[in-house]
């Protein structure tokens, strides 16, 4: 099994990790993620402990690896992204505690569970995501990230409120594509609010 993890800016990578059997594979912090060797990486195992440190002595892991574990752990997950998108942020301030939206074409590149095999939503369903609250140290969400993981245990992403989403999936390929589909679905609540539309209600008669 390989697992990735994705720190993003927007929809593009900036931090990767992946992970072979009981390891993982992390991308160190505020490095241009286009210019990272492979002595660079961070090798950790699932309880978040360094097995391994790159070269350079002066790189840091990732203050996002706790959050990340919790997708594995939680989801055995194949990879995880994490973004800042303008769209996501935006996202947290229109909505409450969870994020809610329905009759998109886009929801159905959206993985329903976990796993390899779980199906994908389908235009009618609603799509569910939870809002936590922010934090001063990136580290310090993960004990309300787990406990919005274990209330929302069909949802692929969780979303931070003024700060961005995390999201996951069982291959890197799938985690980018659904980080993309998640990202228009941000953009589109947004707009559709903007023009007096609840995005969260049905358009059937």
């Amino acid at each position: 099994t390989t697992t990735t993890s994705t720190t993003t800016s927007t929809t593009t990578p900036e931090s990767t990790s992946t992970s072979h059997i009981d390891v993982i594979y992390i991308a160190p912090s505020g490095v241009m993620k286009e210019h990272i060797k492979e002595e660079d990486i961070f090798i950790v195992d699932l309880n978040n402990n360094i097995i391994q440190k790159p070269l350079n002595d002066s790189l840091k892991l990732s203050e996002c690896a706790p959050l990340f574990q919790l997708a594995y752990n939680m989801r055995e997950a194949g990879a995880v992204g994490h973004s800042h998108s303008q769209n996501a942020v935006m996202a947290t301030l229109i909505y409450d505690k969870e994020f809610i939206i329905t009759e998109l074409e886009m929801i159905k590149g959206i993985k329903k569970g976990a796993g390899i095999n779980a199906p994908s939503y389908n235009y009618y369903d609603k799509l569910i995501i939870p809002i936590i609250e922010n934090t001063a140290r990136e580290c310090e969400l993960e004990e309300s990230m787990k406990i919005a993981m274990q209330a929302y245990p069909l949802a692929n992403a969780v979303l931070v409120r003024r700060h961005g989403v995390y999201v996951w999936g069982p291959t890197w390929e799938k985690c980018k594509g659904m980080m993309e589909c998640y990202d228009y679905l941000f953009e589109m609540a947004v707009k559709m609010k903007q023009m007096g539309i609840d995005p969260t209600q049905s358009e059937k008669k």
